[in-house]
């Protein structure tokens, strides 16, 4: 049986598998040790009241007969669609149609399935540095030949983010058909300002790129000015797709719901030069290979729209915030240079004495007992960083912060 050569071409293992190796190989060499884990952006917070009511009813709803449900709509059932509508796009004066809203799984399938859509020879370009996915999953489908020496793929484009540019990079001088962006960044938690996300859907209309923005962690953004979604701008639905995630705005991580918004006017173009909607291909593709999310989830989903889940899932928010403000303000105390952790959860911190991100994390392993996530795992350009999360209870970041003072002092 012959195999798919492409995943030869990626690193031995993922970047948090690789994370979990090392901290279960610690522990094991010290099994007395409290380890506290900041690395791996997953909630710890359990799911709000509202939630887990709505949940409650839906398994009840399941239980019986008369309201038991089988396969549902592979888009997302209504009640769940005209909540996002309303409260995700209408409320910022944005208009969605229902056919436009793809309920998933989850915002790291939509980013690794998107793929999917495009053709082969396809250029598209990355931050970096940036979320694994959107690059692994491209390698995948063969669209680069394998890494260089430097760990870049020769088939991308990549717009390195830094210091001087704020982790920003503008868009790209040379044509690419395709480019992903992720604001609130995964992994430094900076943002785009309305201005920059005006550059860069002026650009993709100049070029007839397609824009894959990633907004997975709108709900932490605190400026009012910041544009949630980049359907908040003019011309964008001509040229962009939108990734949207229940995990970090309601706890979702171990639920999973997300959902992709496609409008109908974004274009590609066949071999023959025929416009096609994206909308349909993307219909296509999920109604064949996806039989739609629980309908117990989307229950839980939709509540999290209702007044008591806004308001309880908000103070989840909050919370975490919290947890980010603690964290950056401490750390930069102890003399570390911290960026993020402002309208996003992670924090992305610049290593000591130019120490390398996989040594940093062991030294803070192994002296502080604190789980990060080494920047280079994010790309080459993330090396020399690392990210902290803030998910996590207060008493943990309170302690993680006093370990890394010790460690570093």
């Amino acid at each position: 049986m012959r195999i798919n050569e492409h995943f030869a071409k990626l690193p031995a293992g993922y970047l948090f598998p690789e994370i979990g190796r090392r901290v279960r190989a610690y522990q094991a060499a010290h099994p007395d040790a409290k380890v506290i884990r900041l690395g791996i952006g997953d909630v710890t917070e359990p799911l709000a009241p509202a939630i887990t009511e709505a949940m409650h009813a839906a398994v009840d709803e399941m239980s019986k007969r008369e309201t038991f449900r089988g396969y549902g709509p592979e888009q997302g059932y209504d009640f769940l669609v005209e909540a996002i509508r309303a409260h995700d796009y209408a409320a910022r004066g944005v208009e969605i149609a229902a056919d436009e809203i793809f309920v998933s799984d989850g915002s790291k399938c939509d980013s690794g399935n998107v793929q999917e859509l495009f053709a082969l020879g396809a250029k598209v370009a990355v931050t970096d540095p940036v979320y694994p996915v959107y690059v692994d999953s491209n390698v995948m489908a063969g669209r680069t030949p394998a890494a260089g020496a430097d760990g870049r793929y020769p088939g991308f484009v990549y717009l390195v983010g830094s210091e001087a540019n704020g982790f920003q990079p503008e868009p790209p001088a040379e044509p690419v058909d395709v480019v992903y962006l992720c604001s609130p960044n995964n992994p430094t938690g900076t943002i785009m300002t309305r201005a920059q996300l005006e550059r860069w859907v002026a650009w993709a209309r100049e070029t007839d790129a397609l824009i894959i923005f990633d907004a997975a962690y709108e709900s932490y953004i605190a400026d009012p000015a910041v544009p949630h979604s980049i359907f908040e701008i003019p011309g964008a639905r001509d040229h962009a797709i939108e990734l949207r995630s229940f995990s970090k705005r309601a706890g979702f991580t171990g639920v999973r719901c997300a959902f992709m918004v496609v409008p109908k006017t974004v274009m590609g173009v066949d071999p023959s030069g025929k416009r096609v909607a994206l909308n349909a291909l993307w219909s296509r593709r999920h109604s064949t290979k996806f039989n739609g999310a629980s309908y117990i989830v989307q229950r839980g989903a939709a509540a999290a729209y209702s007044p008591a889940g806004l308001a309880q899932t908000t103070a989840q928010i909050a919370f975490y915030m919290e947890n980010a403000r603690f964290l950056r303000e401490g750390l930069a105390a102890a003399g570390f240079t911290v960026f993020g952790g402002v309208h996003a959860p992670y924090l992305w911190l610049r290593t000591t004495g130019g120490m390398g991100s996989w040594d940093f994390f062991d030294r803070l392993l192994d002296r502080a007992r604190v789980v990060g996530t080494p920047g280079a795992g994010f790309g080459p350009a993330g090396e020399g960083y690392f990210r902290l999360s803030a998910f996590n209870s207060r008493a943990n970041v309170d302690e993680a912060i006093e370990r890394i003072r010790a460690a570093f002092a």
